[in-house]
């Protein structure tokens, strides 16, 4: 960052700052335009519960900080800067901003949910060979005869095919949860009905 942009930063008045966080631009601003009301919105239905293991709740953490203390700064000084060009009707650059900032303020919500209704899975390994959330299982594809593969259980807010970490939520989790080792199951697919064997739960 250079010296210019430092300054647009430190000129960032308490209301430029408000306007970024609200979500809404200078012709949008209602009487509700404080810093929760997105996230109550969210939250004042029903409220599904956010399966993570600790260190998942930390990254959901880390990135609402990043997001709240950084981006949203960015965006607030992206704003006022645009909003300087003059005429918002074609203002491009204005678009931008307002459309970068619906998404971060989107996800700021989302976070801000996830995390309140947050519940930490328990990462013990389970003694009755049971499949549960935060169970490290290895399946074997009856139906392809491909090699058996290894995953680790997780809620669906942290899951990871690449990680090898798939979500209670998936087809396979689904098919699996609960079941015991040594369990046959049928999961449904796109192609098709495949057949999978617990070789290993731990």
């Amino acid at each position: 960052m250079n010296d210019d942009d430092s300054k647009k930063e430190e000129d960032l008045t308490e209301e430029d700052l408000a306007i970024a966080g609200s979500g809404l631009g200078d012709d949008d601003v209602t009487d509700d335009d404080d810093d929760n009301g997105a996230a109550r919105a969210v939250v004042s239905g029903d409220e599904q519960e956010t399966l993570v293991t600790r260190e998942g709740l930390k990254k959901l953490k880390d990135e609402l900080e990043e997001l709240e203390n950084v981006r949203r700064r960015e965006v607030a000084a992206r704003l006022k800067e645009a909003i300087s060009f003059g005429d918002l009707s074609e203002n491009s650059e204005y678009e931008d901003a307002k459309n970068e900032q619906a998404l971060v303020e989107g996800r700021i919500s989302e976070l801000k949910r996830m995390i309140k209704t947050a519940k930490l899975i328990t990462e013990k390994k389970s003694s009755g060979k049971i499949v549960k959330i935060g169970s490290t299982v290895t399946i074997q594809n009856l139906t392809d005869k491909d090699p058996a593969e290894t995953y680790t259980i997780v809620g669906s807010t942290e899951a990871d095919p690449t990680a090898a970490k798939i979500s209670n939520e998936s087809p396979i989790g689904l098919a699996i949860i609960d079941q015991e080792q040594g369990a046959e199951v049928t999961v449904a697919a796109p192609a098709g009905e495949l057949k999978y064997k617990i070789v290993k739960v731990s």
